[in-house]
């Protein structure tokens, strides 16, 4: 059943949301959040035995009087396709795997920086993949448009101007994978702190950015932990349409497409870890020790990674892990499972000194 363009359905949810549920099961009705009644009679319905799939592209408002679901609905975050999920990716290295103590070896998988390149400014969007990059890139920046003028005043039910929304939407761009504050985002977009906190968070409800929180390890040094989230898209494919870049320009800007295969690999191993099932945080403290990438599973293990998208720099990448390594109370936190460097090309294996260096174009669920 799909609300958004099923005229009839719409109109029948709006009388009685139960008649969407009849028939075979598992039922899925798709952007359930048009017609939020239809939630309670999921509800009902599970009670009495009925299985059903509820998608959406957004956050539905809030509403005190539906009920919550518990014990009965389980939420699971959709995100756009990843290198392996899209075949760019052999999957060799797996992240289960490294969890379960498999070691990193895999052939170069051949992926250049003009293959990179087309990932960053196409995404992880399944219909544009069959698309010429020219036609992928208007399409993703056709559905920012869309966002700034519909997803977004819907949301929060609040008439915003769209040029505001892309006005911060560019200076998240500028900043992607970078730890900026509310108010550097607000000065840069020419709009004031508050309204800045108001526009993230209808981004955040529509699925178009999801920042990286912090994570807080016991610390056997008295160094202080930063809590500040690094501001990430969706996809990074966002970001290059926020700022209506090229390929070409992006070859000629590598520290900012260094961020955006971070933003990357991020979304990548956001959809692995949660598989384990895990989440990806961050961490960086006042010594200025940071690591781009900590995946933590449901029972407590944990593991490091460091993001290049240059092989040269893996040496400073693995010292910077050591160092970090370090400063964990493994006591009360545990040993880390992996230490890891992922990189956008090359081979997979593993250092002398224990650090595995991981091509984005092997890794994998």
């Amino acid at each position: 059943m799909l609300l958004d363009v099923d005229a009839q359905a719409r109109a029948a949810a709006a009388i009685d949301p139960g008649l969407l549920l009849e028939g075979d099961m598992p039922r899925l009705v798709d952007e359930w959040q048009l017609e939020p009644g239809v939630w309670n009679h999921v509800r009902r319905g599970v009670d009495e035995g009925g299985r059903y799939v509820l998608t959406g592209s957004s956050v539905p408002a809030d509403d005190s009087t539906r009920h919550t679901g518990a014990g009965r609905v389980a939420r699971l975050r959709m995100r756009p396709m990843t290198l392996f999920e899209a075949g760019t990716s052999s999957g060799t290295v797996s992240l289960r795997g490294l969890f379960d103590g498999e070691k990193t070896q895999a052939p170069d998988p051949g992926l250049g920086l003009d293959e990179i390149l087309e990932e960053v400014c196409r995404g992880g969007w399944p219909g544009f993949r069959d698309l010429a990059l020219v036609d992928a890139r208007r399409s993703v920046a056709d559905y920012l448009t869309e966002v700034e003028r519909a997803d977004v005043p819907r949301a929060d039910g609040t008439s915003r101007d769209p040029q505001r929304i892309r006005a911060l939407l560019r200076s998240l761009a500028r900043n992607v994978s970078t730890r900026a504050a509310v108010r550097t985002l607000a000065i840069d977009a020419q709009v004031s702190p508050d309204t800045a906190s108001t526009y993230l968070d209808a981004l955040a409800r529509v699925m178009v950015v999801e920042d990286l929180p912090a994570w807080t390890p016991h610390l056997r040094s008295r160094a202080d932990l930063r809590t500040s989230p690094v501001r990430q898209f969706a996809d990074p494919s966002l970001a290059v349409a926020a700022l209506a870049a090229t390929p070409e320009q992006l070859r000629r800007d590598l520290e900012w497409l260094g961020l955006l295969f971070e933003s990357l690999v991020i979304r990548d191993l956001r959809v692995y870890a949660q598989a384990l099932p895990g989440r990806v945080t961050q961490y960086r403290d006042n010594k200025g020790v940071e690591v781009d990438a900590i995946v933590e599973t449901a029972d407590g293990r944990w593991s490091a990674f460091e993001i290049k998208l240059g092989a040269g720099r893996v040496d400073e990448a693995a010292s910077s892990l050591l160092r970090f390594a370090r400063k964990i109370d493994v006591d009360r936190s545990g040993s880390p499972t992996v230490l890891g460097v992922i990189v956008g090309t090359g081979y997979g294996y593993v250092r002398e000194d224990g650090i595995h260096v991981i091509p984005i174009g092997a890794l994998g669920p």
